[in-house]
């Protein structure tokens, strides 16, 4: 039978000293929770989630390292990240856009590059699940999107749904992403340097999250970012009946013009993942 793990990343501060302020969110350790929650009901072994201060770079890549040298062909890894988002100038040549994005962990960014390079690791077949709660997250994982429909479009940026605009976004502040680029910027160009443009990889990774790449992604209004509490509004407890792409294309219907949540695939992309029940092992 194979296997299930799942790591859960939620931050709602970060390091002052770090990044020139500790941008205090309300809800990603409740986001993180309740993904472990999720998986924990779906037969998957979660990790105890990492949550703010303890959402270290160190301890988030030694989280997935750790992951990778047991999966093996056919196990699935569920990850799942809430906290800021930022963009950093890309040293390497490797972003269309000339930015690299980013998570925003407690002690400095983990960058796209360092993440694909990560996922690289994994063993041929393995299943990975990303679920991004972050501004910029449309392509954290460093692929081509799918294409949405132009139902889903019209139907995401249709201005005529009684959606409220909340006051907080997870991206963190220009300030503090130049603060702290020019504090850490020997160190990200280091990293981007050394990480292949396109590094080889066999897993299968599907990636939704919360937002397009020039977008940003709403700390939400009740316990929740609003991307996760719409997924787990539509999840249901596991009584929602589809696959991931009609997972992701419920969350999009139900989301406002203003956020909308991406789905694209990178490694293996086998249509067969993209289509399995959600949350499946």
């Amino acid at each position: 039978m194979p296997t299930g793990l799942s790591i859960h990343i939620g931050l709602n501060k970060i390091d002052e000293t770090r990044y020139g302020t500790t941008g205090d969110l309300a809800n990603p350790e409740n986001d993180a929770a309740s993904m472990a929650e999720l998986a924990t009901a779906n037969g998957f072994t979660a990790s105890p989630p990492l949550l703010t201060n303890d959402a270290t770079s160190t301890a988030v890549t030694n989280a997935i390292k750790q992951a990778a040298s047991t999966l093996t062909s056919g196990d699935i890894l569920l990850l799942t990240y809430a906290g800021h988002g930022a963009q950093i100038p890309d040293a390497n040549g490797d972003e269309k856009d000339a930015q690299d994005e980013t998570w925003v962990l407690y002690d400095r960014q983990l960058l796209d590059d360092e993440l694909y390079g990560l996922l690289a690791t994994l063993a041929d077949g393995v299943r990975v699940l990303i679920l991004s709660d972050s501004c910029h997250s449309g392509t954290v994982a460093r692929d081509l999107p799918l294409s949405l429909t132009t139902t889903e479009l019209e139907r995401a940026f249709d201005t005529n749904e009684p959606h409220r605009v909340p006051q907080r976004i997870r991206t963190l502040p220009h300030e503090a992403q130049l603060h702290n680029y020019q504090r850490d910027q020997q160190l990200y160009t280091q990293i981007q340097r050394a990480t292949p443009a396109q590094p080889a990889f066999a897993a299968d990774v599907l990636l939704i999250s919360g937002c397009q790449d020039n977008q940003t992604s709403s700390d939400g209004t009740s316990n929740h970012g609003l991307f996760t509490q719409t997924l787990l509004n539509t999840w249901n407890n596991g009584a929602f009946k589809g696959t991931y792409a009609t997972l992701h294309k419920k969350i999009v219907a139900d989301m406002p013009f203003f956020q909308t949540p991406n789905l694209f695939q990178a490694g293996k992309t086998s249509a067969a993942f993209r289509n399995q029940a959600p949350f499946t092992i």
